[in-house]
């Protein structure tokens, strides 16, 4: 059996604050040019997307730079649901297994509020809950727009500066996924697969993510 783990995309979907917007449009259709053919516009890290080291990292790997089987992932889940807005997460939260898994998929609930305002508030790893997935080979995924913070109006001073999940995890070549859903009641384990658009020299790229659950 397999769960579909990603938001559809479409036009004006939410972005990353700053990033470009997401476009779907009509180019041709069946009854004017006898094929139907659909232009899209978008960033490589426009929804349910994965992340390469290139994107915070100057001499990362791209996502070509992995093979394919490299995007199949033995997943562990942790459900934290729910969460407060800009609530950090803990070390303390994390499983003790992790050095068995690939990937930690994280579910917050926040994707409830994907493509409203209070998705800019969501939970977010502390530096220090990073680093012990780094410690442990192990990457993460979320229902959130980040991993880190988003920079929002409710942002706190005892937010952490920049983007140090991102710093800790790409720097180690971990993987990172952002903008899951559908998460409710998985299993504490299953496998990933999320494999990006084979775009040359990809920062990152939208997945389509499925879980083979048992």
């Amino acid at each position: 059996m397999y769960r579909d783990l990603s938001h559809p995309i479409e036009s004006g979907m939410q972005t990353y604050p700053g990033d470009p917007a997401v476009e779907l449009e009509e180019w041709a259709t069946i009854p004017e040019d006898g094929a139907s053919v659909r232009e899209l516009r978008c960033s490589s890290h426009a929804g349910t997307h994965i992340d390469a080291p290139s994107h915070t990292e100057s001499d990362g790997d791209t996502l070509e730079d992995r093979d394919v089987g490299e995007y199949v992932f033995d997943a562990q889940f942790v459900d934290l649901a729910p969460c407060e807005p800009r609530e950090p997460i803990e070390p303390a939260e994390l499983p003790a297994t992790l050095e068995s898994a690939d990937l930690l998929v994280v579910r917050t609930g926040y994707d409830a509020h994907w493509n409203t305002d209070a998705y800019l508030d969501h939970p977010y790893l502390t530096p220090e809950t990073a680093t012990v997935l780094r410690n442990a080979n192990c990457g993460v995924a979320t229902d959130t727009l980040s991993p880190d913070p988003t920079p929002t109006e409710r942002a706190s001073a005892n937010e952490p500066d920049g983007i140090p999940a991102h710093d800790e995890l790409l720097g180690a070549d971990l993987p990172i996924l952002e903008n899951l859903t559908n998460l409710e009641e998985l299993p504490e384990r299953f496998t990933l697969y999320a494999f990006p658009l084979p775009l040359k020299d990809g920062d990152g790229s939208p997945v389509r993510a499925v879980a083979a659950l048992e």
